[in-house]
């Protein structure tokens, strides 16, 4: 998918694994509005989650390796999902949608995100989609600015609803 030297080692971006779970909901966890929302004490829900995106090809589960140099294998320090939506309005476009964008804490400012979010950008246009949308929690200031400098304009308001 993706491999580039960050001076750290190489960062390497791969499909996601079975294996990968435990650490990815560990990423996932890891600020505090995560820490609300995710426990990696029953990845049953997670195992069935991955088997769903990983059954379905317009859906991609992401992970980020941070190989140390002379290693053949890294942990995961990085994730996000990337999924392929058919559209009806702007002409039928396809469109894509990125979530769950996280780098482990001691990595950020390294540049991981960025390659990660420009990786998903060009695999979107690969793939013909006419825009990449995404959502990030108003109290992420740090994430708005960071989307801000790739590109991304905050031009609607999202709205959740809990099931």
């Amino acid at each position: 998918m993706l491999t580039a030297d960050v001076g750290r080692g190489t960062f390497r971006l791969r499909h996601a694994t079975r294996a990968d779970l435990p650490a990815i909901v560990q990423l996932l966890a890891d600020d505090a509005l995560g820490a609300g929302r995710e426990a990696g004490q029953d990845m049953e829900p997670y195992e069935r989650a991955f088997d769903a995106i990983d059954a379905d090809p317009r859906h991609l589960l992401v992970v980020g390796e941070l190989v140390p140099h002379g290693e053949a294998a890294g942990a995961v320090v990085a994730t996000f999902q990337l999924s392929f939506l058919p559209g009806i309005s702007r002409h039928g476009a396809w469109r894509s949608q990125i979530e769950g964008v996280r780098v482990a804490t001691s990595l950020r400012s390294l540049g991981l995100g960025k390659l990660m979010v420009e990786w998903a950008i060009d695999e979107s246009r690969r793939r013909g989609c006419a825009l990449l949308q995404l959502t990030t929690h108003k109290s992420r200031g740090a994430a708005h600015r960071f989307y801000e400098r790739l590109g991304f304009e905050a031009s609607h308001e999202g709205m959740k609803l809990d099931l």
